[in-house]
């Protein structure tokens, strides 16, 4: 494959295994994913997961909610690597736009992921906001389009046909919610998709003949069976 596959979680110990495995390019996580990993020094779990990363580019997300107070914690995310990319969600709470903490950051050579994107009319505002020399990653939320019952595949073609005008621009398939998600966004020409790590093993399954996945399932339903000491 030619997407770029990055381990998206917050498990500080699943870090140095998924550099060794070599078939991953960066890292994503976010404040939700740190959460529910009981992190509570974000500082610390931040500058120990770059360690870990050994230099591939590694997603920290700000969680200010107004725009002076988004630039100074991006300023100070990006700080510490020159492997950081500070993902700025498209809109605070209140809806309001963060376009010019976008446009501030990036102008001033702060690599940019702008995370929780959904809509043609998002991509469209944030295209023109980019600095041509600077690298940035635009998020589409596939996976959670596709739980409102929309297929998610027009809005990330639309948004790797916008980014073509500036090759700096990388567009993201976020939120996979099946392995099979990962075919799919490198059939719209997606440049990165994000795995949950517990999904990443199912890689491994690419390719393989599906009666020989029959075979195993059925395996695995007779020992569990056997192990659980089912009779009738």
């Amino acid at each position: 494959m030619t997407i770029k596959i990055f381990a998206d979680g917050a498990v500080l110990e699943d870090v140095p295994k998924l550099v060794a495995s070599g078939n991953l390019k960066g890292f994503t996580t976010n404040p939700t994913l740190m959460a529910k990993a009981g992190v509570k020094d974000y500082e610390g779990f931040a500058k120990k997961f770059l360690d870990a990363a050994h230099g591939m580019p590694v997603s920290l997300e700000v969680f200010a909610d107004d725009v002076p107070n988004m630039i100074r914690q991006a300023r100070i995310l990006a700080s510490w690597g020159d492997n950081v990319f500070v993902k700025i969600p498209v809109t605070n709470t209140k809806s309001e736009s963060t376009r010019e903490a976008v446009q501030q950051l990036s102008k001033d050579g702060v690599k940019l992921n702008v995370t929780a994107v959904f809509t043609h009319q998002q991509i469209d505002a944030l295209i023109p906001l980019f600095d041509a020399k600077t690298p940035a990653i635009i998020s589409v939320f596939a996976g959670r389009i596709a739980d409102a019952g929309v297929d998610p595949r027009p809005t990330v073609r639309y948004g790797v046909e916008q980014a073509r005008e500036k090759p700096s621009i990388e567009i993201l398939w976020a939120s996979c919610r099946e392995i099979y998600n990962v075919k799919q966004a490198e059939e719209v020409g997606c440049h990165i998709v994000t795995v949950p790590n517990d999904m990443l093993g199912k890689l491994k399954g690419f390719g393989r003949p599906l009666e020989d996945v029959s075979l195993d399932t059925v395996k695995m339903f007779y020992n569990d069976a056997a192990s659980s000491g089912f009779k009738l």
